[in-house]
């Protein structure tokens, strides 16, 4: 991944402005979009294959009752409702509403139950022709309702009168100039602190456009576009910081603007990316509850952190790139120099007051870890402890902000007929058997009556064509009290008695009631496997990412604790007002997940960094930490003002996951990832950074830290101290067991090595890429392996003359390989016809005497030296830069060190490799390539050493084939 980032940056740094001028576009035509469609969001809960549902697409296909529903109640101060005055203003209203096309509304005084008991209040309903009506036709029945007249005060709300007053853009803007001090105090630069803001603004713009426009296609909940911005914005400003961050770091080192980004992409990027693909997995792992509104909300908060990825990986560094030195530091002035030094050992970018903070926060949490442990965990513990009275619902118009009109409405039905009126259940039973349909309703409807909790029954009817029977039952509390939860259970586990009791099938409880309710148990029922998938999810990653057993574990359990806070304090602010949104818990958890791993990727990974470089387990969690932790407070600070902003103006399905969000970050950060991780590492000590061999084999390897990237930085420099290198092996391990090899070849050069049988094979196949080796490095024309295997494959050949060829000719042997090298007919045909040319030029015998192998020759026939022949034509005609020859049998090695200097003759380094190699000394005859030594090439041009670099490595004198004197 870091040398992908790498090549990313220097074209970054090349097409700046075609990188803005894409984002620029994309961004005018979403907008454009979104202004032009206009959003159409939908807070309808639907639940595929739940009896609630059953019972709703029964209502839909048997009555008709497809559209949505609103509830109109009319009210007098004084008098009765029912009095000649109100009664005849009602029924004016009922029959204004019920003219308006798509809309119909029954006389709400054929019922006696429709009337309160107080003869104040009368409760209508309202049927739409359409799930979501037009506003237009919602505003009329508003207004209508609104004008009853005669001292009526007539109100509707409902679902569809989800009516949110724009919220307040002030603490947003508060808490944005928040951030902005604490990017300046962290950049020491304004310049650099309104990037982040600038670039995550344009990412929230994006991501909200794209849910605007989405939303005319598929339902999306008016709380999603919210939850977008908010999380959009937190991750936005901080993958941003980051990146930048290490930018200033490496441009302070004196670095060119490209060369700086380029390995701030490598490096910071690294980690942004793997944070930000662990946020969208955990997002889109809200799937798992099978709500699919809920899934398409956990998706727009997953497209928000992935633009956030996309923008701080690509416009971010076309912007700081473009303004050029203008982003390099200033040199600190008057500063004496062994602070400066001081300040560059540490890793530091503040003032020295900054890093002696951090290093004795370090200090403290280290010195004594079991103490810091329990005193963390007592802490963060203590938090948890209201979490044992969370209640989840979903939000309905009892949580509507108060002075609204849905608002309104439920507290004026509340307060004249009960809360069960604002949640009615809606009971269908199957009726088709029965040879007197109303009788069989009326009998169901009493039976329902006689049920406990069942407050009342004021519709009982069969449909039109008497098969199916619709009940209204109204519960003795609203949505979410447990009394309404109970009720359901109840008519559930009644309804096998009641179909066998009444002749009667398919009884299921149903209603916009209902089905919120068998939301919210799933949801609370999809805690576990959903916590389940993102705890397995985190051992995982961070055991790959930091070859370590320990580290997931702690960090999971950390991740643990926080969660459990960020909850408990939602409870401990919020519980009082009731319930609070079910989905919160599993929203948390999933974001929290990701910014949890955030920062532990932040701060171990610059501690595993120092203890891979030597230093000892305690002073890599003291440098570490000191280099890291500016950044991560910085973000955190960041992070938990852009969560706080937005519990003021928020509403109240968006103020407790906000201020959980806000709690859980400062938890995770300042608590779990900078106390408890460094007093759990510290005790730990070297246990910390183990892993089980069996299981580092197993675990594949993803460089998140930039370690290829520095080692072909490493391979660059000693390319341009020693000069061109065709093959590169330092401290190289083929297989375990195996010496190490370490030499170093120009182009147009033969090394000879020896080397056991089985270890010259892995070597010839380790350079070759096919064989992962045991440890060491490998490069072949600068490319490394195995990182860059792709690059390095087509550069390099291997030739075993103890191979078994196949029962072909040589020129289809020639034929296949020329495919395999070339995509192109044409290449492919010259590629054959250079290798057909270079065998007839090759020496196949000893003294080279003997017949060239022929094209028509079978390749079954051919052994030894012949076999070598085709297989080196071929390498050169493809062009490769290394040939490897595998030599098994010391009496042919004369005859392929012959070959191999013919081969070097036309440009690449070719390595002779094999168990007994001394018949190869006196035995090269002029002319012939050069014979290079398994020691560092001196410069670009053919090497010609005159001596033995020891070994097992034989160095011959080019011109005369004999041994000579060390060079």
């Amino acid at each position: 991944m870091s040398l992908a980032l790498y090549r990313l940056g220097l074209a970054l740094a090349r097409h700046r402005l075609w990188f803005i001028g894409v984002w620029v576009a994309v961004l005018l035509v979403l907008l454009g979009g979104a202004g032009t469609l206009g959003s159409h969001y939908d807070d309808s809960f639907t639940l595929p294959g739940s009896e609630a549902q059953q019972g709703q697409d029964v209502l839909a296909s048997r009555f008709g009752l497809t559209g949505g529903t609103a509830q109109a109640v009319f009210t007098v101060s004084h008098g009765s409702i029912t009095d000649s005055g109100p009664h005849d203003a009602v029924e004016h209203t009922v029959s204004a509403v019920a003219g308006l096309k798509g809309v119909s509304m029954s006389d709400p005084f054929a019922q006696s139950s429709n009337v309160s008991k107080d003869k104040l209040a009368v409760l209508g309903q309202i049927q739409f022709a359409q799930p979501r009506p037009d506003e237009s036709v919602l505003d009329s029945v508003e207004r209508l309702v609104g004008e009853t007249g005669a001292s009526v005060t007539g109100t509707v709300g409902g679902s569809l009168y989800n009516e949110i007053p724009p919220p307040s853009r002030v603490p947003e803007l508060f808490g944005m100039l928040i951030a902005f001090v604490i990017l300046a105090i962290a950049f020491g630069s304004f310049l650099a602190a309104g990037i982040p803001l600038l670039t995550a603004l344009l990412g929230v713009s994006a991501n909200a456009s794209v849910i605007v426009i989405v939303s005319s296609v598929a339902t999306i909940s008016s709380t999603s576009p919210t939850l977008a911005e908010m999380l959009g914005l937190a991750v936005g400003i901080d993958y941003a910081l980051f990146i930048l961050f290490r930018y200033r770091t490496r441009l302070r080192e004196g670095l060119s603007t490209g060369e700086a980004m380029a390995r701030a992409l490598a490096t910071a990027g690294s980690a942004v990316v793997f944070a930000g693909t662990t946020v969208v997995i955990a997002l889109c792992g809200l799937a798992i509850a099978r709500i699919p509104l809920l899934t398409v909300m956990g998706l727009a908060a997953g497209a928000a952190v992935l633009v956030a990825v996309l923008v701080a990986m690509t416009l971010l560094p076309a912007i700081a790139l473009l303004l050029g030195e203008r982003m390099r530091p200033r040199p600190a002035r008057d500063e004496p120099r062994r602070r400066l030094r001081f300040l560059h050992r540490r890793g530091g970018n503040g003032p020295g007051l900054g890093a002696r903070i951090f290093q004795g926060w370090v200090g403290t949490s280290t010195r004594h870890p079991f103490l810091t442990i329990v005193a963390c965990v007592i802490v963060v513990g203590g938090a948890t402890v209201p979490v044992t009275g969370l209640s989840l619902a979903l939000p309905d118009s009892s949580t509507a902000p108060k002075g609204t009109e849905q608002r309104t409405t439920y507290d004026t039905i509340t307060r004249h007929f009960g809360a069960g009126y604002n949640a009615p259940l809606s009971v269908v039973a199957d009726i088709i058997t029965s040879t007197d349909p109303s009788k069989t309703v009326d009998d169901l409807a009493s039976a329902l009556r006689s049920t406990p909790g069942v407050v009342a029954v004021p519709t009982a009817t069969p449909n039109s064509a008497a098969d199916t029977g619709l009940f209204v039952v109204i519960p003795p509390g609203g949505q979410s009290d447990p009394q309404t939860s109970k009720l359901v259970r109840t008519l559930r586990s009644e309804a096998p008695t009641l179909e066998k009791k009444y002749g009667v099938s398919n009884v299921l409880v149903g209603g916009t009631t209902a089905i919120n309710l068998d939301v919210s148990d799933r949801l609370s029922g999809s805690l576990i496997p959903f916590g389940a998938v993102v705890i397995g999810l985190s051992v995982i990653l961070l055991a790959v990412v930091f070859r370590s057993i320990w580290v997931p574990l702690k960090a999971t359990l950390g991740y643990l604790l926080s969660v459990a806070a960020a909850l408990g304090s939602v409870v401990l602010v919020f519980g009082g007002s009731g319930p609070v949104v079910s989905f919160l818990p599993i929203f948390v958890m999933g974001v929290l997940f990701g910014l949890a791993m955030d920062y532990e990727m932040f701060l171990v990974s610059r501690m595993r960094e120092e203890y891979t470089e030597g230093h000892s387990a305690r002073d890599a969690i003291t440098e570490g930490f000191s280099a890291s932790a500016p950044v991560v407070t910085a973000a955190a600070l960041i992070m938990v003002s852009v969560f706080v902003a937005f519990v003021p103006s928020g509403s109240s399905t968006i103020k407790p996951i906000a201020f959980g969000l806000a709690v859980g970050v400062f938890v995770d950060a300042f608590i779990v990832r900078m106390s408890l991780v460094p007093a759990v590492l510290a005790l730990l000590d070297e246990h910390a950074w183990r892993l089980p061999g069996w299981l580092d084999r197993a675990l594949p390897v993803v460089d998140v830290e930039g370690v290829a990237l520095g080692r072909v930085l490493d391979q660059r420099r000693f390319e341009e101290e020693y000069g061109g290198v065709a093959l590169s092996a330092r401290s190289l391990v083929p297989a375990p067991g195996a010496r190490p090899v370490d030499l170093h070849t120009a182009s147009g050069t033969v090394t000879v090595l020896e080397r056991p049988l089985p270890e010259s094979r892995a070597l010839a196949y380790a350079v070759a890429g096919h064989l992962a080796p045991a440890s060491g490095d490998v490069a072949v024309k600068g490319y490394i392996l195995p990182e860059q295997r792709a690059a390095t494959q087509p550069l390099v050949a291997v030739v075993d003359p103890a191979r078994t060829a196949m029962e072909v000719t040589v020129e289809e042997e020639l034929g296949t390989r020329a495919r395999l090298a070339r995509r192109r007919r044409r290449d492919r045909s010259r590629v054959l016809d250079a290798s057909l040319e270079l065998l007839a030029q090759l020496p196949v015998g000893a003294d080279g005497s003997a017949r060239p192998v022929g094209a028509s020759d079978p390749m079954g026939g051919l052994r030894g030296t012949a076999l070598a022949a085709v297989d080196l034509a071929a390498a050169l005609a493809a062009q490769v830069a290394v040939v490897v020859i595998v030599v098994e049998e010391p009496g042919v090695a004369p005859e392929l060190l012959r070959l191999a200097q013919e081969a070097a003759l036309r440009g690449p380094a070719v390595l002779l490799v094999g168990p007994d190699l001394r018949a190869i000394r006196g035995s090269a005859r002029p002319p012939a390539g050069p014979v290079a030594s398994a020691g560092p090439v001196a410069s670009a041009a053919p090497v010609t050493p005159s001596g033995s670099a020891g070994d097992g490595t034989a160095v011959l004198d080019a011109a005369t084939g004999a041994e000579g004197s060390d060079q």
